[in-house]
């Protein structure tokens, strides 16, 4: 099979999770990795954009990580619900519309769907199957900036709950200089 029919075979037979009320793990990447993420205003707007979201539609966030051109995250949704991707639709949405320094050349394909070229159309998602998997997960969301080389700790990346996991217990302040075990050679992007 060739790379173009298995790129079309794996669209084809890609199924998201339906697991209510699970712990799911999110990378979201900006629409060819543009590095606009950690602006200042883009800060706030994602912040923004996931504060409306979780009044509408709940979940609990137990990690997460913004980089320039990506994000990071782990969530836990209610008892009874699965709908992740309607969260993240409105998430990104709602981010798109009043994002700065995203390109303004919109390739005609997104322009016949009316869509800005701020995000990738897809997501990577993953259910959390136990314990381990999601310490796992954790440690990759918070070993992340260092990672791709922002810092050598990640005690010094701000945009990370990293800081509120070490006020909490699970980390010390010194862990993650460099790369734990637990997810030598990891490539969730």
């Amino acid at each position: 099979m060739g790379k173009a029919q298995r790129a079309q075979h794996l669209t084809m037979d890609y199924r998201r999770s339906t697991q209510p009320g699970g712990n799911f793990f999110f990378t979201l990447v900006t629409h060819q990795r543009q590095k606009i993420l950690t602006e200042e205003s883009n800060i706030a707007r994602i912040n923004e954009a996931v504060k409306r979201e979780m009044a509408k539609r709940p979940f609990t966030i137990e990690a997460f990580v913004l980089l320039p051109d990506h994000l990071h995250t782990m969530w836990k949704l209610p008892a009874g619900d699965h709908n992740y991707s309607t969260r993240w639709s409105s998430i990104k949405r709602y981010f798109s519309t009043g994002c700065v320094g995203a390109t303004h050349v919109i390739p005609e394909s997104r322009r016949q769907k009316r869509e800005k070229a701020v995000w990738q159309r897809r997501f990577w998602e993953h259910t959390i199957q136990d314990d381990e998997d999601w310490r796992r997960h954790m440690d990759y969301i918070h070993y992340n900036p260092v990672k791709h080389g922002y810092v050598a700790s990640p005690k010094d990346w701000p945009y990370s709950s990293f800081h509120r996991c070490v006020q909490i217990g699970w980390y010390a302040a010194e862990w993650g200089t460099s790369e734990p075990a637990s997810i030598a050679g990891a490539n969730y992007e």
